[in-house]
Order: C-alpha cells, then structure tokens, then sequence
C-alpha cells in the first residue's frame, strides 16, 4: 500500500465514522469540517436525485437524511472497504425507520480524498428492502 492509499484510507475511515454517527445522532459537524469547499454529493433518488454541490447543500442531504429515519438509523454491519490513493469504498448493511417504518439495507458509499479533506461523496443502495 503507497502512503498515498493509507492517507486516503485513514481520512475516509474517519469520514465513514463521522457519517455514522450523524446518521445515529443527527450530528453532522464533524462530517461537514472534513469536506472542501468544492465538494461534490451524488444520490441515486429523490430530492438529492444526481449531482449536489457545495456543503450547504450537502448539509441539507444529511438532515434532511436524519428526518427521514428519526429516531436514527443503525449499521448493522461492515461488509467490505476497498480503496486506492484517491477513494475508499464502504459497503454495509443498516437498519432502524424510515418514515415510521421498519426499514434495512445494503449500502455502498464512495469517498474521493483530497489531502486530508474529503471532496466527493457517492452513494448506492437497494439490495436489501426499503430505500428512501
């Protein structure tokens, strides 16, 4: 592994870790202090449906996110992480309510990294029921 690859893997790592807890908590500071000015959001559906640029959009996707599965939703598990020098890949399984019901997933979240900062954020899911 380059010390590129391990910079890109520990800084989406943290990422990753910051996206969960918001998703649990609502908390979305840590994960918004760690994205450029540029950063880039792709979603597969919805109001979010395709490219979103900038952190204030980015900040409304993530609570608007949070709305959706209050009172939070949960990993259940990580299934796979695979990374290169610009980007790490988190594949995962989580569950908790969508809209007041019961809802799990398989989820697949994409990094880009620049330096320290994270620059870009794709997003796929679906396998596993219900999807918002």
């Amino acid at each position: 592994m380059t010390q590129d690859s391990e910079n890109t893997l520990k800084v989406a790592r943290q990422a990753f870790d910051n996206l969960i807890h918001g998703l649990a908590t609502g908390e979305w500071e840590p994960l918004l202090d760690m994205l450029t000015e540029d950063f880039t959001l792709w979603f597969p559906m919805g109001k979010f449906h395709g490219l979103n640029v900038g952190k204030e959009r980015t900040r409304e996707f993530f609570e608007y996110a949070f709305e959706c599965f209050t009172p939070g939703l949960k990993l259940t598990a990580l299934d796979r992480v695979t990374s290169n020098e610009t980007t790490a890949v988190f594949e995962f399984r989580d569950e908790g309510t969508l809209f007041g019901q019961p809802y799990k997933n398989r989820v697949a979240v994409s990094f880009d990294v620049r330096g320290d900062k994270i620059c870009g954020y794709r997003e796929y899911f679906g396998s596993d029921g219900n999807s918002y």
